[in-house]
């Protein structure tokens, strides 16, 4: 028996011996064929990001292949990133009002109210060495004094360079002898819905906070943070606190400014908002530049949102409707008409106006940009020189003194400028509210920057200085009238 295995062992072998140079030959023939991909083939190349021929997934973004890419931490990139997130503290004397002011009799006894102290808490980012930190306007808003508390515990008192309320936007300024940390600011346009981002903040004042998340859409608008109508919408949880603090990628970047959550709860739900690093990085230059605001491009044009009727004649209802040109403004040079719809900006599609104001404001100054426009059911491109805006007659502002709801508002004549300062429309005219003395009548009337002054018992306002002899007036009963925002608001009044 084991004489006849041992044969069929060797019978074997001879056979595969003879039969080798064919095998070889077959599978050369083979290799040299395009093989058709198996299953396991398949699943293999899409785990390691391999790129097919309707494939949009390249080799620096795929899923983890194997456990130990799984088990991959976030900390060495926590650690490089997280000594440029600092806290800012924000303290203000409020104004304390009590139905006893101003009476001889119960001040005696009772006393005047007394100033109260308010703070809050936000967070911030280094983003130049030399102490340049961005946070949100909201963060310092009405502030006496502002702090920053860097990770490694240092405290230090800041000055404000710059600050937007319509983009919610503030940079602060520390000293030191030695350079801070930094976070390069990234390309926010290079973000995709999916792609991991970490948020860096302060969250209710526990301390620095990290958490992970993806980005979950982006172009967010009308979510009543600010006028500005452009974030990145991401799930990493952002609290209280966080506003302010850094939203980075898988590359150390900045690519956003947290700055508001969507909650019913007043906690985190998943829905957060940044705003782009684009963004940041124009406003962060602004100020280094030394400007008093942040100057848009101008181009003498005004937009709307496309109106149904016009998006019936759309192959995509998207875009920004030309609802004013100013005459000899680089708009209208450039042949622009009110009634165009612009498609595109250097390229990149207009999804609405709130897009169209973000891209604007990312270019600079002295530049030209390529519009793609549709006019009269064609589609073209034209070129449109970007400007400074123009400052008009620069008329003087006039602070406004008297016996009336006016006195302690500073206010002078509307020029492009100023509008676009004020954060209004540049093709408004009048005589509009530059600023507001915190303890003045006029702040306890109500009227803020921007409001434009159209009439005061019966007399059009046209020129600051005529508001200001018609704030001298003898009488106790007040009629005005005043635009703010677009609406027309009317008041009767005795003081």
């Amino acid at each position: 028996m084991r004489a006849n295995r041992l044969s069929l062992v060797l019978l074997f072998a001879i056979m595969a011996f003879a039969a080798a140079p064919t095998v070889r030959q077959a599978l050369a023939e083979d290799a040299a064929k395009p093989a058709d991909p198996g299953l396991s083939d398949v699943l293999t190349d899409l785990l390691h990001g391999v790129e097919g021929e309707n494939g949009t997934s390249g080799p620096d973004k795929r899923v983890p292949f194997g456990r130990e890419e799984v088990q991959l931490s976030f900390a060495p990139l926590v650690k490089q990133t997280a000594p440029a997130v600092v806290n800012v503290y924000a303290s203000q004397t409020a104004k304390v009002t009590s139905p006893f002011d101003g009476d001889p009799f119960f001040e005696e006894f009772f006393g005047r109210a007394q100033p109260r102290a308010q703070s809050s808490l936000g967070s911030g980012v280094l983003v130049d060495p030399s102490g340049v930190v961005v946070t949100n306007f909201h963060v310092i808003k009405d502030a006496d004094e502002v702090k920053v508390a860097t990770a490694d515990g240092r405290e230090f008192t800041s000055k404000v360079m710059l600050k937007d309320e319509t983009l919610d936007l503030a940079v602060l300024k520390i000293t030191s002898d030695k350079p801070f940390p930094v976070i390069a600011i990234g390309d926010s346009d290079a973000l995709e819905v999916g792609d991991l981002v970490l948020a860096i903040g302060n969250p209710f004042g526990v301390g620095q906070t990290t958490t992970s998340g993806i980005v979950s859409a982006l172009a967010r608008s009308h979510i009543g943070v600010s006028d500005s109508g452009y974030f990145i919408q991401t799930d990493a949880a952002i609290n209280p606190g966080n506003s302010g603090g850094a939203l980075i990628n898988m590359g150390g970047q900045l690519v956003g400014i947290n700055t508001a959550i969507y909650s019913r709860s007043g906690g985190s739900i998943g829905i957060g908002f940044a705003i782009p690093a684009n963004m940041v990085r124009a406003f962060a230059d602004a100020a280094k530049a030394g400007l008093d605001f942040f100057e848009r491009p101008y181009i003498g044009a005004e937009f709307e949102a496309v109106t149904p009727q016009i998006a019936e004649s759309m192959e995509k209802p998207t875009g920004a409707l030309v609802s004013s040109v100013e005459e000899a403004g680089p708009a209208a040079k450039a042949g622009l008409k009110p009634g165009d719809v612009v498609l595109q900006l250097n390229g990149t599609t207009v999804e609405g106006i709130e897009a169209l104001d973000y891209r604007m404001a990312t270019l600079s100054i002295g530049t030209k940009a390529t519009f793609a426009i549709l006019s009269k059911g064609q589609q073209a491109t034209m070129e449109i020189a970007l400007e400074r805006a123009p400052e008009g007659a620069k008329a003087s502002e006039v602070t406004l003194h008297g016996r009336s709801p006016f006195s302690g508002a500073k206010v002078a004549e509307l020029s492009p400028r100023l509008a676009q300062r004020l954060g209004l429309r540049t093709d408004l005219k009048g005589v509009t509210v530059v600023d507001i003395n915190r303890d003045s009548p006029a702040a306890d009337f109500g009227f803020q920057p921007g409001d434009i002054v159209r009439e005061v018992n019966g007399t059009t306002v046209d020129t600051a200085a005529v508001l200001a002899q018609l704030a001298q007036q003898d009488t106790r009963w007040w009629r005005f009238t005043v635009e703010r925002g677009g609406q027309i608001l009317r008041q009767v009044l005795r003081y």
